[in-house]
């Protein structure tokens, strides 16, 4: 039976999580190498025919929208700052890549796809559902 948050809304059961399967993840580049990053190591590729970026940040590789989800600006346009965050060029909004939040404050959510380099290729899984149980 889903469980409620505080707020009332339905949250998952750890039996209700859903895991990616190995055919369930797109393959957009045969390697690392096809992919075109910038040298502010962002790179623009599509996944089922739409716009995504790959932030690259110290050996890392992060999917993510393309554009800013406050004003769209073009996050190809903007860059990596220290700290691993993804910079939009028009206002400056921080996103972490790695859990899409908003770290400069302004409470804004960027969307996020899991990412895999394998032996063949470079690969995203889609939808962006996929939970992993820690067993918390």
């Amino acid at each position: 039976r889903p469980e409620r948050d505080y707020r009332g809304i339905t949250t998952p059961t750890t039996h209700q999580f859903m895991f990616a399967s190995d055919d369930t993840w797109v393959k957009i580049a045969a390697s690392l190498d096809e992919i075109a990053f910038g040298s502010n190591q962002i790179a623009l590729v599509e996944l089922d025919g739409h716009p995504i970026c790959l932030g690259r940040y110290r050996d890392q590789l992060f999917a993510f929208a393309h554009k800013c989800p406050h004003a769209s600006g073009l996050f190809t346009d903007g860059f990596i700052d220290a700290l691993g965050n993804v910079v939009c060029p028009l206002h400056h909004y921080r996103f972490n890549m790695a859990n899409g939040r908003n770290v400069t404050g302004e409470g804004y959510v960027l969307k996020r796809w899991p990412v895999e380099v394998r032996a063949d290729g470079v690969y995203i899984y889609p939808s962006g559902t996929r939970r992993v149980n820690m067993g918390f």
